[in-house]
């Protein structure tokens, strides 16, 4: 009897034995992860994630996106006219005839554009922003297709000739006229020549004839004529503006100014004499710069012409030497810099030529 309750007995506690073998070991709580009878449990901080296998290259000066070609409006689809301008193109065009100039009519929102929207603005009493809001266009009508066709006529052709590179040569010359038609058909129309190149991808300008028809801006001249009250140069801004009695603004054009600032006059001059079509007198003291100037020792007379250094207008002013002119490349002007006097666009220098007259104040401002 007894052998047989301790045979039980041991049978039993070898069971118990190895049930315990074949249970899973508890897992241990570490001090730094058991929570506080004082404070709720925390969550462990997620990871960052991780930085990308080929993380895109840093936009550089060597290898930024080269800038998107330069491509005209496309037509505006907007019918019917009068109507509010549609776009910077036809902003350009319409602020013409209200006496505002943003140099070469190119449909880009440039600075000159810029300069062009704040002085139209504040001619017509609004925030001067030098952006087309919806209160500028509303201002700004357009009453026909901003685009045209022009036909190449056979006087346009007969007044190309080349033009001489030394003053000698030019000084020889009968008139100085356009060399190119597209110089010519530009100038007429007030465009950038770039512009007028993109509108026409397939006109041969070099090889044009009398009836072929290219496309251009519709440029309307301004509408005023009276007299200026004074005129205003602004050096810092590179403008001009033209103020009638009430002092509002009559014109706005670019405006090139020396490249010295000592050649710069600061202060109040006034117009003096007002010539179209002059000619210009070639004085090699002033170009110190010209070898054939220094070689011919002596000044010559230049023919008038659009190509003539000063334009087709001559605004002399009290400062001996100094005036307000035209010149042959619209392009440059605000952008280049002159030996002393103020460069405009031929047209704009033909237009401000009927607002002034002897005795007109010019006021030039920092």
């Amino acid at each position: 009897m007894g052998w047989t309750l301790l045979a039980a007995a041991s049978l039993a506690l070898m069971g118990w034995v190895f049930y315990q073998k074949r249970q899973p070991a508890p897992t241990p709580v570490r001090a730094a992860n058991r929570p506080s009878a004082r404070s709720p449990a925390r969550r462990p901080a997620p990871r960052p994630p991780l930085p990308p296998t080929n993380p895109p290259p840093r936009t550089t000066p060597a290898n930024r996106p080269a800038e998107r070609p330069f491509r005209p409006p496309a037509p505006s689809t907007i019918t019917g006219f009068p109507r509010p301008v549609a776009d910077i193109l036809e902003a350009q065009i319409a602020m013409v005839r209200h006496g505002i100039s943003s140099g070469p009519v190119d449909g880009v929102a440039g600075v000159q554009t810029a300069a062009a929207l704040r002085a139209f603005q504040r001619q017509q009493g609004l925030p001067p922003s030098g952006r087309l809001t919806a209160g500028t266009r509303a201002r700004l009508i357009i009453d026909g297709p901003p685009r045209v066709s022009y036909r190449v006529t056979t006087n346009d052709l007969a007044r190309l000739h080349p033009l001489p590179r030394t003053w000698l040569g030019k000084s020889r010359q009968s008139r100085l006229d356009y060399e190119t038609l597209l110089e010519l058909v530009a100038e007429k129309h007030r465009a950038s020549r770039r512009f007028l190149r993109r509108l026409n991808p397939d006109f041969d300008w070099a090889r044009a004839r009398p009836g072929m028809e290219v496309t251009v801006p519709r440029v309307m001249p301004p509408t005023n004529t009276a007299k200026a009250a004074f005129v205003r140069i602004h050096l810092a801004g590179r403008t001009l503006d033209v103020f009638d009695h009430q002092s509002r603004i009559m014109a706005h054009f670019p405006c090139s100014i020396a490249r010295r600032v000592d050649k710069r006059p600061v202060g109040r001059l006034q117009v003096e004499v007002v010539i179209e079509n002059p000619n210009y007198t070639f004085n090699p003291a002033i170009f110190p710069e010209s070898a054939e100037g220094r070689r011919l020792g002596r000044k010559l007379v230049l023919p008038p012409g659009p190509n003539n250094p000063v334009g087709v207008a001559w605004i002399g002013l009290s400062r001996p030497g100094y005036g307000i002119h035209g010149t042959p490349v619209p392009e440059h002007v605000g952008r280049t810099e002159s030996h002393g006097c103020f460069r405009l666009a031929n047209w704009d220098a033909r237009y401000l030529v009927r607002l002034v007259q002897r005795g007109t104040p010019v006021f030039v401002d920092p």
